[in-house]
């Protein structure tokens, strides 16, 4: 048991080493958060309690109740700054990406941004394809000043000589309502299931064309929804912190769901507004976050086939929806990678076996399943003949992402035949 004398020297200790740990690693998305005000607030507390200690002495003895406990603070700034070089360094590097490869790489990108002036640069340089729209662009706001950056954003586009930017969001209706407020909060599409089948379609068609309408008077071109993952049995939600499936999806019923959302995505449709079907091969039987964590879908595909993705069929067969894959190892297709980067998911199952000639846009590539290894996925993402890499949550993950697209192109391990096929799809 620490002593009353010994347990400040512990915690110095141990505070100096948390320090370090968060300057080394501050630019990880887990750490978004710490980001800005407290991160500057850790590197003048650093640099405060190094001049103490040396004012107090301790720089001159030896061992770790001196000397090295004077080093450990000093390694905090140190760790900030250099990861803020590398960071400002690999921006640069990006930004100057001469014009013919930022285009051609550019237009698979998405992003969300909090800087309008920053995400202008990007877009007016063709190193970004579209932006998403978050919560965090509209919470101090409002409709009109969201329509006036895309406004901007769109016009410094044709200025460019570039084509319009995807401007896509997350109003799914119900929890994942993100622009709401300003824009209305309509139930989740999970309440119309037990409306009788007319009833729910007409109602589901009313919704589209409502939220639809409201998207498309704030510039939004794209919206990521609907939900077509099947509702869980409770037993499958216990780890899932962040997705909330259970919360989200429609219906636990193929036929239902197909119904549901085939009239929903009308409704966005008519409304000006595409659709983004999603998490493609399905969450609903996954017992894990994949925000946080890998995590795997160990069902026989005949199985899916007959009933996990029949909505998914049915949706992008009688709709001109989008595709979002999900950061799930579908087991019995591609154990070895999520079926957001894996081949044998998007071109052997989706493709050429399904014959889908659409949009496919990864989830957030800043998730915990994938972000580990976002260089590999984002190669093997394109490799496989996904048109749209998603980087939403933490913007400024864009930046070594993009990065790593660049070297990939610049060492021709970018299949050309894919990039291509997806700049045909994509009308670029």
């Amino acid at each position: 048991m620490l002593s009353a004398q010994r347990l400040p020297l512990f915690l110095a200790w141990l505070t100096g080493i948390a320090f370090t740990v968060i300057g080394v690693f501050v630019n990880h998305p887990f750490l978004l958060s710490v980001r800005g005000p407290k991160i500057v607030t850790i590197f003048i507390a650093s640099l405060a309690v190094v001049s103490w200690l040396t004012g107090e002495g301790y720089w001159r003895r030896a061992g770790f109740t001196g000397r090295w406990l004077a080093v450990l603070w000093l390694l905090p700034p140190l760790a900030i700054l250099s990861t803020a070089a590398s960071y400002v360094i690999t921006m640069r590097e990006v930004l100057q990406t001469e014009p013919g490869l930022a285009q051609k790489l550019g237009r698979h990108f998405v992003v969300g941004y909090s800087s309008f002036d920053e995400v202008a640069e990007l877009a007016e340089k063709g190193l970004i394809g579209g932006v998403y729209i978050s919560k965090g662009n509209v919470a101090d706001t409002g409709p009109a000043v969201i329509k006036a950056e895309i406004v901007a954003l769109q016009e410094r586009r044709r200025r460019a000589g570039l084509p319009p930017l995807i401007v896509a969001a997350d109003q799914e209706g119900g929890k994942v309502s993100h622009l709401s407020p300003p824009l209305r909060r309509l139930p989740a599409l999970s309440t119309l299931a037990e409306l009788p089948p007319d009833a729910r379609a007409k109602k589901a068609e009313e919704y589209g064309r409502i939220q639809g309408r409201e998207l498309a008077s704030i510039g939004i071109t794209l919206d990521f929804a609907p939900v077509l993952d099947l509702k869980p049995p409770v037993k499958h939600t216990r780890l899932d912190l962040n997705t909330r499936i259970g919360e989200r999806a429609i219906s636990g019923d193929p036929a239902i769901v197909s119904d549901i959302a085939l009239a929903y995505v009308r409704g966005l449709e008519d409304a000006g507004v595409g659709a983004t079907v999603k998490h493609f091969p399905g969450l609903g039987r996954v017992n894990g976050d994949i925000h946080i964590v890998s995590a795997t879908l160990d069902t026989p595909v005949a199985e899916l086939e007959a009933s996990d993705w029949r909505p998914f069929r049915d949706v992008l067969a009688g709709t001109k929806a989008q595709l979002m894959i999900g950061h799930v190892n579908l087991i019995a297709v591609d154990p070895d990678r999520p079926a957001s980067h894996s081949k044998a998911v998007i071109d052997g199952i989706v493709r050429k076996k399904w014959n889908y000639r659409g949009i496919i846009i990864t989830d957030d590539l800043v998730m915990g399943a994938v972000f580990n290894h976002v260089c590999t996925a984002v190669v093997e993402a394109l490799n496989a003949g996904a048109d749209l890499l998603l980087v939403a949550y933490d913007s400024a993950q864009f930046y070594r992402i993009f990065a790593c697209a660049s070297e990939a192109a610049r060492q021709n391990r970018l299949d050309p035949d894919m990039l291509e096929e997806s700049a045909a799809r994509c009308g670029s």
